[in-house]
């Protein structure tokens, strides 16, 4: 993403940022280009800031901008010491929970949701999460009149797969920011962009 263009196609659009979060980044499950989908992110956040406040004229008003974050108790079921398929990641109240440092100037209140929360479910689909006051991600874009959407994170294969095709499923218009996924392995996130492509995701 080396050009403004990517962000023109943004008026009447939500960014969704999916589990950029620090145990996916340097912590217990850090993930394949996470660092680099940070700083793509970061960037393309940048860019988009820079065009709301009169760098193009084809944006108007503030792009809501929505984080998935991964909320677990320490007794989650995904966790291997509790039969699950992963090493103990983003525990409520640690620091890998926490979204990334270059992320938090775009935080806004309520529009950070939560998922994995009971302790019995597994959950990559952040299209359910919700924030402090109870809403779901469905609940406060369908406030915001909002239908399309663009959307990057970790990881591809779970997680962003998941959230990326329930929206397209809910019948939102679904971009992915290529440059700005991190992903558990290379050849499954090749594949997942390919089986997303073919179900009518956008990728840039």
């Amino acid at each position: 993403m080396n050009s403004t263009s990517e962000t023109s196609g943004m008026k009447d659009c939500a960014l969704v940022v999916v589990d950029m979060l620090g145990d996916f980044i340097d912590g217990s499950m850090a993930c394949l280009n996470a660092e680099n989908a940070v700083k793509e992110a970061a960037a393309f956040l940048e860019r988009l800031a820079a065009a709301e406040t009169g760098g193009e004229e084809e944006i108007t008003g503030t792009v809501p901008v929505l984080f998935i974050c991964d909320h677990h108790p320490a007794d989650h079921c995904s966790f291997r010491e509790n039969g699950g398929l992963w090493p103990a990641h983003c525990v409520t109240g640690t620091p890998g929970s926490e979204i990334h440092p270059s992320l938090l100037p775009f935080v806004s209140d309520g529009l950070v949701f939560f998922k994995g929360c009971d302790k019995d479910m597994e959950q990559y689909s952040g299209w359910e999460g919700v924030n402090d006051a109870g809403q779901s991600v469905a609940e406060v874009l369908d406030l915001l009149d909002i239908n399309k959407v663009h959307v990057c994170g970790i990881a591809t294969e779970y997680c962003v797969k998941a959230t990326a095709e329930d929206m397209l499923a809910a019948g939102k218009e679904v971009t992915l920011i290529g440059k700005a996924l991190g992903y558990v392995d290379r050849d499954g996130h090749v594949r997942a962009l390919e089986e997303m492509r073919r179900k009518g995701i956008r990728i840039i």
